[in-house]
């Protein structure tokens, strides 16, 4: 029975109930340059953020440890708060997991923080909202430092434009305009709460909040956005392409390299800590918003 659930991760908890005798769920917060990677998600053949994981995790436990995720990151896509949850017979304490585990994942992968969670909590069905942040460096030559966190612009971009595009993303809407066309998911439809963009330094940085994302959403947004910003469309093309739901009617993906998801955001009482989002060169504190 015991062995039967450490495989069964991804089950919910019903409301009220517990976890089998001698299983202890714990959860973590992960940052990750996820350039080498293909993606998150465990992959048979390919190098993935998971198996990364899941790897330290056992090694610490002394046992198959299986991880549960807020989110799949694509391949490229970074992180500064994936959260993540597992359960365990192994009793550690929150900083043998921390430290044991760093101490056994590659340089491009580390956790934040980890901690015991209750049986209610799932990494992701109990979270309420995603934020994800696109890193844009604006500058006449490539950049060389960070050249793989940033995606590189060289001509100018009207920020305002692309500021005043935004608000046709709120509220809960069809984002087929925006969905990658091998997307698994049985619905289109995602409630975004927060969407701006802002400049901190030379870096143009786009901000995006919603309860979930199809495939893609966010750099196909992006793709969009500089396509205004280009003076290429006007702010309303946005609203144009909710409107006809063609994704072959959209602007090209934006690269994964400038992605980075920054915040799970979960109801009060289930104790995660609330980190800085990142990444850590974005200087929140100088950041200039564009209405």
């Amino acid at each position: 029975m015991v062995s039967e659930w450490v495989y069964s991760t991804n089950a919910l908890v019903p409301d009220g109930g517990s976890l089998p005798h001698g299983i202890n769920r714990f959860a973590a917060i992960v940052a990750y340059d996820g350039q080498q990677y293909c993606g998150f998600q465990r992959q048979k053949h390919s190098p993935t953020v998971q198996q990364e994981l899941e790897g330290a995790l056992s090694y610490v436990a002394n046992k198959p440890t299986i991880l549960a995720a807020a989110g799949r990151t694509d391949s490229g896509v970074h992180s500064t708060h994936q959260v993540i949850h597992f359960d365990t017979p192994a009793c550690r304490s929150s900083s043998n997991w921390l430290h044991g585990v760093n101490s056994r994942l590659p340089q491009a992968i580390s956790l934040a923080w980890a901690g015991s969670v209750g049986a209610g909590f799932h990494a992701r069905f109990s979270a309420v909202s995603r934020t994800y942040r696109y890193v844009i460096a604006r500058a006449e030559n490539r950049p060389a430092i960070l050249a793989n966190a940033v995606t590189w612009i060289k001509h100018p971009l009207d920020t305002q434009a692309m500021a005043s595009a935004c608000q046709y993303l709120f509220g809960e809407r069809d984002f087929s305009a925006f969905r990658g066309a091998n997307c698994q998911s049985n619905s289109p439809f995602r409630q975004v709460t927060q969407a701006r963009i802002y400049e901190s330094g030379d870096l143009i940085v786009f901000e995006i909040s919603a309860n979930a994302f199809v495939l893609h959403m966010v750099r196909n947004i992006v793709g969009a956005l500089l396509e205004i910003g280009f003076r290429r469309r006007p702010p309303n093309w946005i609203e144009e392409l909710l409107l006809d739901k063609d994704r072959r009617k959209s602007a090209a993906t934006a690269p994964a390299r400038g992605l980075y998801l920054v915040a799970v955001d979960y109801p009060d009482g289930h104790g995660l800590p609330n980190l800085r989002r990142g990444p850590f060169f974005v200087n929140e504190l100088q950041a200039t918003p564009i209405d």
